[in-house]
């Protein structure tokens, strides 16, 4: 069965850092770009990082840039969203999506990040 499972997420104060995870089975996830998006409650879902790019470099939103990052364990057939500096507005429900420019895509069921004292 071909899909991504994300977990990780869970209570964190602010300023403190949770990995959030993504796994794949059924297909090589090296293979194929990785993205993570987020929606927080009642509002849309967004484009928070991917690995998706002309120049082979991560993308971030400018809202989690020098504080979000990127990283893939091939061997694992896993990638990570390492979230440093959380903060309340970080708080969503965090998706991960496997794809490419054609017609592959798979998303994973999300996992919530909570960010609160």
């Amino acid at each position: 069965q071909v899909q991504v499972v994300e977990s990780g997420g869970g209570l964190v104060q602010p300023g403190g850092s949770l990995r959030l995870s993504c796994t794949a089975s059924g297909f090589i996830f090296s293979d194929y770009a990785m993205s993570w998006y987020r929606q927080p409650p009642g509002k849309e879902r967004e484009l928070v990082a991917t690995n998706d790019s002309n120049d082979g470099r991560p993308k971030y939103a400018d809202s989690v840039k020098g504080r979000f990052t990127l990283s893939r364990d091939h061997p694992k057939n896993a990638g990570y969203l390492q979230m440093d500096s959380l903060k309340p507005e970080d708080k969503a429900v965090y998706y991960c999506r496997a794809h490419n420019r054609r017609y592959f895509e798979v998303w994973g069921q999300g996992t919530l990040v909570t960010v609160s004292s």
